[in-house]
């Protein structure tokens, strides 16, 4: 009798799947924000910011609220320049309407006022807290004034807001770029100075 040859089991060799070659994604480069896009921006980076600051007075962290003061400090400094050199002026002639524009403006020299005082002050002086806390109430009612009454005006004019949105991004990059920490505190405070004394002596175009 022959016997049979026991044949070996096939070896499968497991299947292997060719994975897709997943190309790198590339981002989009970000929309470029036209004049009332790059304010309104602005206005929930600060506010942001003074919500922040309440939760940390109830913790009394002096040097988390000393870095939001002067971030804040800093940014409205270069936020009301761009409007007073740039968005102002443009808004003046587009929309008509004094009354807004004058309220906007008092209220900017009110806010530059606390600005100036906090800049000199350190937490745990008397009213620190206080004068950051007031400045965020201005700063809110300005914002409502703006973004309800001011902006649909100006974009009913028709204003060429991507324009002033090219011109407000340059201007904003140079006095950033002046304020940052990475020059230096004592440049860091010639920038917001300069900053400052260009909002406070552009003059409104009626």
């Amino acid at each position: 009798m022959t016997t049979a040859r026991k044949r070996k089991p096939a070896v499968r060799k497991p299947a292997v799947r060719k994975s897709a070659v997943r190309k790198p994604a590339v981002k989009k480069p970000a929309a470029k924000m036209d004049a009332i896009g790059m304010l309104t921006a602005d206005h929930k980076k600060v506010q942001k910011a003074f919500k922040d600051f309440e939760k940390l007075k109830k913790g009394g962290n002096k040097r988390g609220k000393s870095d939001i003061v002067r971030q804040t400090c800093a940014d409205l400094t270069v936020h009301t320049s761009i409007e007073e050199e740039i968005f102002y002026p443009a808004a003046r002639q587009a929309i008509k309407d004094m009354d807004v524009m004058d309220e906007a403006a008092v209220e900017h020299a009110g806010a530059k006022e606390l600005i100036g005082q906090l800049e000199s002050m350190q937490p745990g002086d008397d009213l620190y807290d206080a004068k950051f806390t007031v400045l965020g109430e201005s700063v809110n009612h300005h914002i409502r004034q703006e973004q309800n009454e001011m902006f649909p005006k100006v974009r009913k004019a028709k204003l060429d807001l991507n324009a002033l949105g090219v011109q407000m991004a340059q201007l904003k990059a140079e006095l950033e770029s002046q304020i940052s920490s990475g020059d230096g505190a004592d440049r860091g405070k010639r920038g917001m100075a300069s900053a400052r004394s260009r909002a406070s002596t552009s003059s409104p175009q009626y």
